[in-house]
């Protein structure tokens, strides 16, 4: 800890884009004495987290690594929302959870409890660090009750359907989505009784007749939380009004963060829209992930899921690898070309690695790192988390002769650190997975593979060509000539 706070007053200052001001600011805590606190918009648990919504935890862990790298102590929570998001992101359709468990038939609870469960095996596979806190919407919903109690008398109204925020009592509603008038964006659907447009459930009362099996009594009757109220009230419980970063994708910039800042000007009674007043000083937004193929459709039954792709054979950290390749503010394209370009990426650093390995003769402690390199990935990590540029000074250092293969892999421990890739851990071997659907094991393929080298070597290209149409037929692809000396792939249609 003492290497880390030198390095956050000794490296180039960190500089991250607020979305509130669309500006870079150069970051500096609310707080010293509290450290960072960071509260990042967590998955809905009535599903398994798409391809997209990975993305957003990509980014968030590497911000999270950036601060301790440079030295701050740090509060990280998430949430899991489990009740209140309805279909629709703003205030139309079916709760989500509802749907999906009548759609399962089962009970909320068992959907919430494997989703989540789910949701966390993704997040182990990604390398990703385990926030500080995980909140869970529905053990707070007593809070929230109080929470919309102390902000009813002058922000909000009671109709039929339930208790709505008025987003024309607080000041410059909508400004986090760049919107200023009723037509603009971040305006949520309209509901019958609503009093303006931009208007947006507290609390949801269950219609008469309905029995909903996620429903409490509160002051406007039996019913259940709005989406938007749950950050709002987990964010001040457990990091405090202001705190220092709130994060989530660019689709929350429209509507869901809008919303939270309403309604925590409302709960702290303030009276400006400065930075500090909206709950949290930075507002942080990855982009979309943009599928062009088709291949990532779940009704397709594409490559929508962690999941989908591990059982194609493809290793989850080639995705971390994907992510990292484009700046976070940047849309990132994902196709199967994508996936298997940064996959084959991934294995030239592992063999990389695993060649200074070899070489090395370290006993059981590193030398310390270059320091020229560590400034250089300071220096890109530093300018709003940029990950592409430290890739760059991270393939170029373990290219870089004139440094010995002890302090390559000395100075590799910072860059694992700060990306999360586990390079020094990952073997060649690790890398080929097994797709679910193979019709050849793996040592069946090697076998294979390994007799039609001696095949062409033999100038036997009946033989060759033979076992290059069986390999083929059950989804492998030969590379003869691959400078990688990898022989062969599993394709992915």
């Amino acid at each position: 800890m003492a290497q880390a706070k030198a390095r956050a007053m000794t490296g180039a200052p960190l500089t991250l884009y607020n979305s509130l001001t669309r500006s870079l600011e150069t970051f500096e805590p609310l707080d010293p004495k509290k450290g960072v606190r960071v509260y990042s918009c967590g998955p809905t648990v009535y599903n398994y987290a798409h391809l997209g919504n990975l993305r957003a935890y990509v980014f968030t862990d590497t911000l999270s690594r950036v601060l301790t790298w440079k030295g701050y102590a740090l509060t990280h929570v998430i949430n899991i929302t489990d009740v209140g998001h309805l279909t629709s992101d703003a205030d139309a359709g079916d709760d989500k959870m509802e749907a999906a468990a009548r759609k399962q038939q089962q009970s909320i609870w068992e959907v919430a409890a494997h989703y989540t469960q789910a949701f966390k095996d993704n997040v182990a596979a990604l390398n990703i660090r385990a926030p500080t806190r995980w909140s869970v919407a529905t053990d707070h919903i007593g809070e929230m009750i109080d929470f919309a109690k102390r902000i009813a008398p002058d922000h909000c109204y009671e109709i039929d359907s339930g208790l709505y925020f008025d987003a024309t009592t607080v000041p410059d509603y909508g400004r986090l989505a760049g919107a200023r008038d009723d037509a603009g964006e971040g305006r949520i659907d309209p509901v019958a009784g609503k009093r303006h447009a931009q208007d947006f459930a507290i609390w949801r009362k269950s219609a008469p007749g309905e029995q909903r099996q996620m429903e409490w009594d509160s002051p406007w009757g039996k019913g259940a939380p709005g989406w938007h109220l749950e950050c709002s009230v987990m964010s001040e419980k457990y990091l405090g009004f202001p705190f220092d970063i709130h994060t989530g994708g660019i689709d929350h910039r429209e509507i869901h963060h809008p919303n939270e800042i309403a309604q925590n000007q409302a709960f702290c009674a303030c009276g400006t829209m400065q930075p500090g007043f909206t709950g949290a000083h930075f507002w942080m937004h990855n982009n979309f992930l943009v599928d062009r193929t088709g291949k990532m459709s779940k009704s397709k039954g594409g490559f929508s899921t962690l999941f989908a792709l591990v059982e194609a054979g493809i290793h989850p950290l080639a995705y971390r690898l994907l992510c990292l390749q484009a700046h976070y503010r940047s849309e990132l394209e994902f196709g199967a070309d994508h996936i298997l370009a940064a996959l084959t990426r991934l294995k030239r650093l592992v063999m990389a690695v695993q060649t200074l390995r070899d070489r090395a003769e370290l006993g059981d402690a590193f030398p310390a790192p270059n320091e020229a390199a560590i400034a250089e990935l300071d220096a890109a990590i530093s300018d709003d988390l940029n990950t592409p540029k430290a890739l760059t000074v991270l393939e170029a250092m373990l290219a870089n002769k004139k440094l010995s293969v002890e302090e390559r892999l000395g100075t590799l421990q910072a860059f694992d650190a700060l990306l999360g890739l586990t390079l020094l851990e990952l073997r060649r071997e690790d890398l080929r997975l097994q797709p679910l659907n193979a019709t050849l094991g793996e040592h069946e393929v090697r076998q294979r593979v390994e007799r039609r080298r001696d095949a062409r070597a033999a100038k036997d290209f009946a033989a060759s060509d033979r076992l290059r149409d069986e390999l083929t037929a059950a989804g492998v692809d030969v590379m003869d000539g691959d400078p990688m000396g990898w022989d062969w792939q599993i394709r992915l249609d």
